[in-house]
């Protein structure tokens, strides 16, 4: 009789069991657009940095204590620097370029942040004993070393290694401030790709360097011509080699990054994905060690679920809603936004009128990707909806205030003013320039807009809406194509945005912003 309770009962016990085990957390580790990841732990504290490119303030940091679950809590700049390409000034934009890949360490009480950037033509570094509150003290030297990483040996020489194809190393200051004079300077490897063959597209770059037991872990991403990006990692007895290369992850494309260990001993790879609209995506995947090798995933391939607790929602950790709420002391943003190029200061603001953002024109532009103090925040994957309550009522001729989708290929929903009226219009951006596909006529103080994102299985695609009172909303325009393109090569994101095409002076103010990691539509 017992045994026959027990057959019966055993397939209850064996869901209670799987039920009771804990939620594990899945691939991709961050479903939005973060990539050039550098990471490191300090005691039981992981932090990260991350590539911005042209955005203000620039190379975010975040912070996890389970690897799994992250959340931004500082930028190492707030200027890249100040010239007509960071301003959008003179017909100059730095779409694409600003800050690239940063490195992230720690010696001796110091966190250092290096970055590299065409549009300055230096080599910055950043450092601080406090990585989460600053202040950041910035060093620069020429020339602009590409896709740098920083090493400090066991010895206490700091060394920097960059380049692609062919990888250089220098021997650094302590203080990373640029190269010691007489110091190590070198050909580190002649041609980094050749593990992966003879034939390829995109020569290694993306340095990192890391030491585990005595060794010298160097890795690099390459793309062999008709293949996927492909990690390639280089070990050597000695920093200065010789270095023996091999073929590490061939994968879905998920390459370039490095390693990571857990206070209990386990090890990590981080390396992210080029997937396309919502951007360049972090993935982690378990290491083993054979034979002095790190090996990289489960018989090759980076798998879906780890072992590590569950992923939280991204929200508010990397993006946030916002009611614009602000003490009259208290005149910041908060750290998921971030200013397309370098604001200007003096025509914002979230205290001129409480509990409002305030966008004000100081300039004439032609189209949203030339306009200035344009706030943005990531959007999400797979799915993902920005909201906003604008009010028009200040906006002069010619003005065009809403929500956008920013990225080369564009899309906003807006309001724009034209000889005293106002039109509810959706427009695009095209080839020639920009097409508006639907226009309403508008009479009213404040509208409701919505941009509702849909990235699964690549289909990238978004639907803008407004709404007169926030309860029914209406499709506008045509849904949006959302392709990820070189020019801005970030994901979309969504956007706050005034400009003027007649006269400056204008302004719109926005009630707030909520975005959710749903697809909202007209409800």
């Amino acid at each position: 009789m017992q045994q026959h309770l027990l057959g019966l009962l055993a397939p209850l016990l064996l869901s209670a069991c799987l039920t009771a085990q804990p939620n594990r957390a899945t691939n991709p580790l961050i479903y939005a657009d973060v990539p050039d990841m550098s990471m490191i732990r300090v005691g039981d504290t992981y932090y990260m940095s991350s590539t911005t490119m042209h955005m203000s303030p620039g190379v975010p940091i975040m912070k996890s204590t389970d690897l799994s679950n992250w959340e931004l809590v500082s930028y190492a700049y707030d200027t890249l620097v100040s010239n007509d390409a960071m301003n959008l000034e003179n017909g100059e934009n730095t779409y694409g370029r600003g800050s690239w890949a940063s490195s992230l360490v720690y010696h001796d009480g110091t966190y250092y942040v290096a970055t590299f950037s065409a549009t300055s033509g230096l080599t910055h570094v950043y450092s601080t004993p406090d990585i989460e509150n600053g202040p950041w003290k910035e060093t620069t030297f020429t020339p602009s070393h590409h896709d740098l990483t920083m090493y400090f040996d066991d010895d206490g020489r700091a060394y920097m290694i960059w380049g692609q194809g062919t990888l250089y190393m220098k021997e650094m200051r302590p203080d990373l401030s640029g190269p010691l004079s007489g110091g190590l300077d070198t050909v580190l490897l002649e041609n980094a790709s050749a593990p992966a063959g003879g034939n390829i597209m995109l020569g290694a770059e993306g340095s990192q360097l890391f030491k585990h037991e005595g060794k010298y872990y160097l890795f690099d991403i390459t793309w062999p011509r008709g293949g996927m990006r492909t990690v390639v990692i280089h070990r050597a007895d000695q920093i200065t080699g010789p270095w023996e290369g091999r073929v590490a992850l061939q994968d879905r494309g998920i390459a370039q990054g490095g390693l990571i260990d857990t206070p209990e001993g386990d090890w990590y790879a981080y390396l992210f994905r080029d997937n396309g609209g919502v951007g360049r995506i972090p993935y982690l995947t378990p290491v083993t060690w054979e034979d002095g090798w790190p090996v990289l995933g489960t018989d090759g391939v980076v798998p879906d679920t780890l072992d590590l607790p569950a992923n939280r929602s991204l929200i508010p950790g990397i993006a946030a809603s916002d009611e614009f709420k602000r003490k009259k002391n208290d005149p910041d943003l908060g750290l998921v936004w971030q200013w397309n190029h370098n604001p200007v200061n003096d025509l914002w603001s979230v205290t001129d009128r409480k509990g409002y953002l305030r966008l004000r024109t100081g300039r004439t532009d032609s189209t949203f990707v030339r306009t200035r103090n344009t706030l943005t925040q990531r959007t999400l994957g797979p799915t993902s909806t920005g909201s906003i309550v604008v009010d028009v009522s200040h906006l002069h001729d010619g003005d065009v205030a809403g929500l956008g989708l920013l990225q080369k290929n564009y899309g906003y929903v807006a309001v724009k003013q034209d000889a005293g009226e106002q039109r509810i219009v959706m427009v695009r951006a095209t080839e020639n320039g920009t097409e508006e596909t639907e226009g309403v006529p508008f009479t009213g103080k404040k509208v409701y807009f919505r941009a509702s994102c849909d990235f699964r299985d690549r289909k990238d695609e978004a639907q803008f809406y407004y709404s007169l009172n926030g309860k029914e909303w209406t499709a506008i325009g045509e849904p949006l194509k959302m392709p990820y393109t070189l020019p801005h090569f970030m994901g979309y994101r969504f956007a706050l945005f005034t400009f003027a095409t007649e006269e400056p002076g204008g302004y719109a103010d926005f009630d707030w912003f909520r975005i959710t990691d749903t697809y909202e539509t007209a409800r």
